[in-house]
């Protein structure tokens, strides 16, 4: 078990840090690295996380990896983080069809875990992620970064004034040329634009129109030579009379935009993947407001400091990205991909 588990009062009081290991050592983990080690020079964070040990399944990549940025343990296996009673937090960095499986043998072997993005491949084995946290009661969130940013809470700001009046439509798009990655295209890879870049624009809308039920789901793809999505496009009617628009890309760059129309004015958003910019307009179309976004280290210790705060509060899921979250994320593109008709292998 964590050396946290069960003695995270006097972790407070002794001002343990939060030991985080990353389980991967590809693109994304480099990204991770980086930002624990600016966390560890930043004094809102560094005396919440430590970064403790990597692991890979090619033991020079991840003694090489720690070399670079400072990382005590290198394990040239999964099972030798798993083993490591000193390990708090485990990031987990691999291509989507490993998620679920590496989640649960985590929390199984008392790890908190930090799942990147698309959390599982479907709903059901996120379900069955979730269910593992909830046993074990260890902390399990997901890590889409979105969810953690000051942006968020700034644009619920802006939508909770009332300067937009009623909202009734939500945009969001994210396209980026990725097909030379085999977890792109790979469809035993969970591959395709939805899980790694549509899930982007799905959760920008969900994060405006919340768990409000949806009446139909109207969408289509372009079947890429692989078999999976190259590019798509949904639209979600809800009951009441509003809509969300969804588009992503894996062949095209797009101008990442998002958009909230309102009965009194639309509110612009730049980069939905990274908000830099917020510009309200009002019905005349005359920019009458933008709001500044902080400054930021990398925009991963925001995901990173919630799941810390979360162990050593007790907590199995964070309240900027809660189990129920995740799950109607997973639930709605498992509905987009039914429509398709595209079947990983792996799911039979």
């Amino acid at each position: 078990m964590s050396r946290l588990n069960g003695r995270r009062q006097e972790a407070r009081q002794k001002g343990m840090r939060v030991n985080v290991a990353i389980l991967g050592a590809g693109r994304i983990a480099h990204s991770l690295a980086r930002t624990l080690v600016m966390m560890t020079k930043d004094e809102r964070y560094n005396r919440l996380v430590a970064p403790y040990a990597v692991a890979s399944r090619d033991r020079e990549r991840a003694g090489a990896f720690a070399a670079q940025y400072g990382f005590e343990h290198p394990y040239g296996s999964y099972q030798e983080l798993l083993e490591d009673p000193e390990v708090d937090l485990v990031y987990i960095a691999t291509p989507h069809n490993l998620h679920a499986e590496q989640a649960v043998a985590c929390m199984e072997a008392g790890k908190n875990v930090l799942v990147e993005k698309s959390f599982t491949a479907n709903a059901k084995q996120a379900r069955q992620v979730i269910e593992t946290s909830q046993k074990t009661g260890l902390l399990c969130t997901e890590a889409i970064w979105t969810r953690y940013m000051p942006s968020r809470s700034i644009i619920d700001r802006i939508v909770s004034s009332g300067d937009l009046g009623t909202v009734q439509t939500v945009t969001g798009n994210l396209g980026y040329v990725t097909t030379g990655k085999a977890r792109m295209t790979d469809p035993a890879l969970a591959g395709g634009a939805l899980l790694d870049v549509g899930v982007y624009p799905l959760n920008f809308i969900d994060m405006i129109m919340g768990p409000r039920p949806i009446e139909r789901i109207t969408t289509d793809w372009v079947r890429s030579p692989e078999g999976v999505d190259s590019q798509n496009s949904t639209t979600l009617l809800y009951q009441d009379g509003s809509m969300g628009v969804a588009t992503s890309s894996m062949v095209s760059n797009s101008d990442r935009f998002g958009s909230i129309w309102g009965s009194e004015g639309y509110l612009m958003c730049g980069n939905i993947n990274n908000v830099e910019s917020l510009d309200l307009y009002d019905n005349t179309h005359e920019k009458i407001r933008s709001y500044p976004i902080p400054d930021q280290l990398t925009g991963y210790e925001y995901e990173v400091a919630s799941a810390a705060e979360a162990i050593l509060d007790g907590r199995t899921e964070c309240p900027e990205m809660p189990h129920h979250d995740t799950l109607r994320i997973m639930e709605l593109m498992d509905s987009i991909r039914q429509q398709w008709g595209l079947v990983y292998p792996f799911e039979g």
